[in-house]
């Protein structure tokens, strides 16, 4: 364009242009547009290539039942051999899909239908709980391959769980046997742990109920927990659900009542578990007669009325007295709300129990009772430390109101007493006892006499002029008791305690005994 000579020379004075587009970028491999638009980032984890002896084989339940029961018929009858097999078989075999195969082929033999019973068109195999002999070692020894298959899968244990629940709803459609052999087997699988005592709610299924197949499955399954636990152990697993009150529902309402149940596993062989029932019956029934007895007190009902009330109750529910003292004495106490002041809680303890004496007296008419009192008032006063003072107190109160009596008082104080403060309390009760002692060596009138006015707990007696006692004016008896027609006045002597400051017995004295 411009010839040899090259483009013509750019004057000195000519201004420079400088270009405004920017120059091309560096090629890169990569276009400028796909670098302006950036690849958005996905959420897709990394893969991990699954070893091919990790590769677990998928099939349909026919497919895998085939393969559990040609896999179980060649080890045959040996449960050892069948327990190596499910274990080395959970490598390939998806045994979490299948669980409910694998157990119901374990059990019965193939899939279980709807009902509980075998399709005609499925392969079935001899080696199962259903087929095998009816005992209870024959049994133990399935329980130990089940509780082995769920040690090793793990993830097996709900799954095991909700099979048993549906197999219990499938009882009707099992034969008496093969219902026997289950009974037994849930029975050990309960006492070793493998199984939780919540599967026994399937039993409380209606129809099961009403036609007695859940109470005689009970009983199968109930003796071979008991053979291998003893009723304490089994108490405890019901008790961890909040089964052990719902027993009785086995039996259809009209059939749910304590004596029919008792006579029902008695006569089956399972004597412990009727008192178990019986024993959980009262306790239930002593809750109840407390808090009826706590609301009546509060109302301020007659003791008459109350009595009667916790009369028919002991009747009912063949609660014995003893038990019932218990009660009443915690009724008792719980209807007030105590001084915290150690020096005022027992003048408070004593106006309050003596009002409530005779309601107390209704429930000692046993020496086995009155000994159950002098254990709670012990127990009550250890566990209420304002009431460590207050213990001899009570006791005197109740001596003379008739609540106790000399001979659980000295039996206590020799050896029925319990380790509760035992020390305190001893010493309270010492010149009490000493005085009893006393008093049981006087004849039997005299002793009655002395009853009748209470004891002398005192360390000091002083005479005044005419026989009196020497004591304040509250404990003086201005008039004696009205005299026999043959018996001459005879003036009172008053016992009078320094420690405490009451006088505690006012005693007829005989004339010459006077100075």
């Amino acid at each position: 364009m411009y010839g040899a000579a090259g483009p013509p020379a750019r004057s000195a004075s000519a201004p420079v242009v400088r270009s405004l587009r920017r120059p091309p970028p560096p090629a890169t491999g990569v276009s400028f547009m796909n670098n302006q638009k950036q690849q958005k980032p996905t959420l897709s984890g990394q893969r991990f290539k699954t070893r091919k002896r990790d590769e677990k084989e998928r099939f349909d339940p026919t497919q895998f039942q085939d393969c559990i029961i040609q896999g179980l018929t060649e080890t045959g009858t040996d449960l050892e051999a069948v327990a190596k097999f499910l274990d080395a078989s959970g490598a390939k075999l998806d045994y979490r899909r299948y669980a409910e195969t694998l157990f119901d082929i374990l059990v019965a033999g193939g899939m279980l239908a709807p009902g509980g019973t075998l399709a005609d068109d499925m392969m079935r195999t001899d080696v199962c709980v259903f087929a095998a002999q009816e005992d209870l070692e024959t049994m133990q020894a399935f329980a130990q391959v089940f509780n082995k298959l769920i040690r090793r899968y793990k993830y097996l244990e709900k799954g095991f769980e909700d099979e048993v629940k549906k197999l219990l709803l499938f009882l009707k459609g099992f034969s008496e046997s093969e219902r026997n052999k289950l009974a037994m087997l849930t029975g050990v699988l309960l006492a070793n742990g493998t199984l939780n005592a919540s599967i026994l709610n399937s039993l409380y299924n209606e129809n099961l109920v009403k036609e007695g197949v859940s109470a005689a499955f009970a009983v199968k399954l109930f003796k071979s927990w008991i053979n291998e636990k003893d009723i304490n152990a089994v108490a405890a697993s019901l008790r961890k659900v909040s089964m052990d009150n719902r027993l009785m529902e086995l039996f259809p309402a009209n059939k749910q009542s304590v004596e029919h149940f008792t006579k029902y596993f008695t006569e089956a062989g399972l004597k412990e578990l009727s008192e178990y029932v019986r024993n959980q019956q009262t306790i239930g029934a002593r809750k109840e007669l407390q808090k009826e007895l706590q609301e009546q007190m509060s109302r301020g009902d007659p003791f008459k009325d109350i009595i009667l009330y916790v009369k028919e109750e002991m009747k009912k529910n063949n609660i014995p007295e003893p038990v019932v003292i218990g009660i009443v004495w915690s009724s008792v106490m719980s209807t007030v709300e105590w001084n915290k002041k150690e020096e005022l809680v027992a003048e408070q303890a004593i106006k309050h129990l003596k009002q409530y004496s005779p309601l107390l007296a209704a429930f000692t008419t046993q020496g086995q009772s009155e000994l159950t009192l002098l254990l709670k008032i012990q127990e009550y006063c250890y566990d209420n430390i304002h009431f460590m003072k207050a213990f001899q107190k009570i006791v005197v109160l109740f001596y003379k109101a008739e609540v106790l009596s000399e001979e659980p008082i000295l039996k206590w104080y020799k050896d029925a007493h319990v380790a509760k403060g035992k020390s305190v309390f001893l010493e309270q009760m010492k010149k009490f006892v000493e005085w009893l002692k006393n008093a049981e060596e006087e004849s039997e009138s005299e002793a009655e006499e002395v009853r009748s006015h209470g004891p002398w707990h005192g360390t000091q007696l002083k005479n005044g002029e005419n026989g009196i006692a020497d004591a304040p004016a509250s404990c003086w008896r201005s008039e004696p008791p009205p005299a026999q027609p043959s018996q001459p006045v005879i003036p009172l002597l008053h016992y009078f305690c320094v420690n405490c400051e009451i006088c505690f017995l006012s005693v007829p004295l005989k004339l010459n005994k006077i100075s």
